[in-house]
């Protein structure tokens, strides 16, 4: 799994690139914390690009497989990009999404600053 490394606050940060394959299964999820891991990456941003239209339909379970493997393995992990609309279209999906941000492993951020003052909140940073 190629990405980048770069450090805010102190904290190794795995940047999935936002080309590439769709992450579609739990195996694609421990690629990624493999290559974070690696590298001691204290937290991985993913870009919803990343992600095919069934991982948003709950009904595929696909959501569900990728972060059972980021919390089974427990890593902090960052959905960065604006779903707005597809929350909107799928109570399913708000209540997932509400129910992640409520958590301290996998978060849904619209935007870099939303996540650093998600995580760094509550670091003292």
């Amino acid at each position: 799994m190629t990405g980048s490394f770069f450090e805010l606050n102190g904290v190794r940060i795995f940047a999935v690139p936002a080309q590439g394959p769709e992450l579609r299964t739990g195996r694609d999820a421990v690629d990624i914390i493999s290559a974070a891991f690696e590298q001691r990456a204290g937290l991985i941003v993913i870009p919803v690009q990343r992600f095919g239209d069934d991982f948003f339909d709950l009904r595929t379970q696909i959501a569900g497989e990728i972060a059972q493997k980021f919390s089974t393995y427990g890593t902090h992990v960052a959905i960065l990009g604006d779903i707005r609309q597809r929350v909107v279209q799928s109570e399913s999906l708000a209540a997932f999404v509400r129910e992640a941000n409520r958590g301290d492993r996998l978060w849904f951020v619209a935007s870099l600053e939303e996540l650093e003052q998600r995580f760094f909140a509550g670091k003292g940073g």
